[in-house]
Order: structure tokens, then sequence, then C-alpha cells
């Protein structure tokens, strides 16, 4: 895999990846926006034209990219570059053709996603999106949300989550059969106890402890899932939080279609239930920040977050019943994939971010008092 020239290798001799300022960000963009072929010898997936970008065209960093490298570029494109590039295929480039084919528009516009085939499948290098301007976070305003007590913003989230679904659940070129059927057994239910137990090896001291004294109750409720029958299943987003929600000058957008960190070789259709619950879960996750990090009254931020749970599904079930397609949401499953959500934020603490325990900690705490 060739990121860049000899010339900015490091002294180890491996790629540099791009960053904002070196001109490689701009550079790719110009060309995919002049339809010639891109520095570097990539293989391009054009999802939408881009617009026109001069060569040599303004870059700037997104700082809270934390895991990968992101530049916008003049102000109207965003490259994300993947640090390392993961292996093919992955989950967003076949999204951004599905999404584009059946009108989905409440995403930042895919326009090309950059590949390399000097392996076998090859590694997926970069996404190019459109930027968003005035774009935050969920963590920001849904937490400033939950500060001034206003709940209007989850039925918005409900109804997103659930034209993402029906969009999802359309036929495309991409997705031709995009719902499917079928007894999963007990594999979701060994999924969500391999989560727990996996919750309970890597929590430590007395967080662990309590976790342990409460593992067997954990366990009975993830236990429907083995029951699940023949429910419906889609390509889910399979990492819906509200930090994948933009807020931005137009609107919503929905972004981050990666897959969740913490879940590997799992069938990519799942049922849509699997999105919600861990959206919903996601809103206790922001009364959590919103205590910890705004001073917000737990009681009162406890109480918001309950109510803003109902209003997201009540939403999400009238969404989906306008869109012809109720059957879509199997409300039993919601509740044990929450467990298992927790559980995995909980993994995804201990591996990749250890000051973020305390919100699933808080979540479960409030849930299962002593």
């Amino acid at each position: 895999m060739n990121l860049s020239s000899t010339a900015d290798a490091g002294s180890s001799g491996t790629p540099v990846p791009p960053s904002a300022g070196d001109g490689r960000s701009s550079g790719l963009v110009a060309a995919l926006s002049l339809g010639t072929a891109p520095p570097g010898g990539y293989s391009v997936i054009q999802f939408q034209p881009l617009p026109a970008i001069r060569p040599g065209a303004a870059e700037r960093a997104i700082e809270v990219d934390q895991t990968n490298r992101s530049v916008i570029v003049d102000e109207q494109v965003v490259v994300k570059w993947f640090t390392p590039p993961p292996p093919l295929p992955q989950p967003a480039p076949e999204f951004f053709a599905h999404l584009a084919a059946v009108g989905f528009t409440e995403i930042a516009r895919p326009y090309a996603a950059l590949t390399t085939r000097d392996g076998d499948p090859g590694t997926l290098v970069a996404l190019v999106t459109a930027y968003l301007p005035d774009a935050a976070d969920g963590w920001d305003w849904c937490v400033t949300e939950a500060v001034a007590g206003r709940t209007a913003c989850a039925a918005d989230l409900g109804r997103l989550a659930a034209d993402l679904h029906l969009a999802l659940a359309t036929p495309s070129p991409a997705i031709p059969e995009p719902v499917r059927h079928g007894d999963p057994g007990d594999g979701w239910v060994r999924r969500a106890t391999h989560a727990l137990s996996e919750a309970l090896e890597l929590t430590r001291g007395e967080d662990g402890e309590w976790l342990a004294a409460i593992a067997g109750r954990l366990r009975e409720l993830v236990e429907p899932l083995g029951r699940a029958g023949d429910t419906p299943r889609i390509r889910v987003h399979g990492d819906l939080h509200v930090g994948q929600t933009l807020r931005w000058r137009d609107g919503y957008a929905i972004i981050d279609f990666d897959g969740n960190p913490t879940v590997r070789g799992e069938d990519p259709y799942q049922p849509a239930a699997r999105d919600v619950a861990q959206l919903r879960t996601s809103l206790e996750h922001v009364a959590e920040v919103a205590i910890r990090r705004r001073g917000a009254d737990p009681g009162e931020a406890v109480a918001w977050a309950a109510s803003a749970r109902d209003t997201l599904l009540s939403a999400y079930r009238t969404r989906l019943a306008e869109g012809g397609k109720p059957w879509l949401l199997e409300e039993s499953l919601l509740a044990p994939f929450e467990i298992e959500q927790e559980c995995r934020e909980l993994i995804y603490a201990t591996r990749h971010l250890p000051r973020w325990r305390y919100a699933p900690m808080g979540v479960l705490r409030a849930r299962f008092p002593s």
C-alpha cells in the first residue's frame, strides 16, 4: 500500500498518513472533482459527483476525530483517512452506494471511497464526503438539551433512525434483497452472553465486583434473545448512538457507518431493534455526561433520560408505521440488546477510552440499585 510518496515516509520507511496542511487531501479532492486519477494509485469507488475544488485548496483538521485523520478541504469536502487502513470488505462503501441509490439524504453526502489492492482483498484507505457547516455531534448538542430538560430532540432521533431503517429495507442495486429472514437459533444470546463475560473479565476494581454481583440477573435478561424466532433483519448501522448524529445548519445527519468497534465477524444483517436499543441507551449516557461534565442534577438527568427514551421509541414506531413497515421492529428484543450494549460500552472503555467507564456503570447502577 502506498499512502504517500517516498518523500513522505518516516525514518522507518513507513508511509506517513496524510494530515491537514500537507496538500495531499486537497490534491486528492481536486483530482476527483476533475474526474482524473488521484495521486497514490488508489482505486476509486464514486458515489456522487464532487463540487469543483481547485488544486491547493485550503485544508484544516477535524480535531475531535480520535482514531483516524479527517481533513476538511475548501470548507466543502471531508477526507477521512483511516489509520491504519482496514481490510476490505468494510460496510461504509456499500452503505453509501445503497443510501445514495434509494435517496436517503440525512447523511453527509457521500462522494467517493479510496481503496488499494496491494493485498487480498485490499484495504479501505479513505472516505470522501460533504462537509456539514456548523455541525456538532450528540455528545455536545444532545447534552445541552438534557441539561435544559428538553426532550423534543429525542423525537427527532426516533424519526431519523426510522427513516434510516426504512431506507435500508428498500431494495437497491447495491443491496437488492435488503430484508432477510430465518431463525438465528441461539446466536444472538451467545453473542450477548459472550459480551457479558468479556465485560466481567475486563472491568476491574469496585466496578468489577459490583458487576459480578449482578451478572446472574444480567444473564437472565438476555435469555429472550434465544427465543427470537424469525425476526426480520436488515443491514443496520451497527454503532448508532447520539455521537453518530450530527446536528448541523440544515438539520440532522447520521455518520460513521464503520460498524461497532467491539464486534468482529458477525452477520451484518441484524434486527432493527439492535440500532434502536443502542440509540436509546445512549440517551442514558447523555444523562451521565450531563451529570459529570455539566453539573446536572442527577435525579433530573435520569428522569430526562427516561422520558427521552420513551419519546424516541414512540416517534420511531410512528415513522415506521407511516412508511408501511411497522414489522421491522421486534420490541421484545430491545431490553436484551440494551443489556448487551452496556456490556459492550464497558469493553470499549477498557480497550479504547478508560475514562468512559463512568457512563455505562452509571446506567447499570441506576437500573439495578442495590
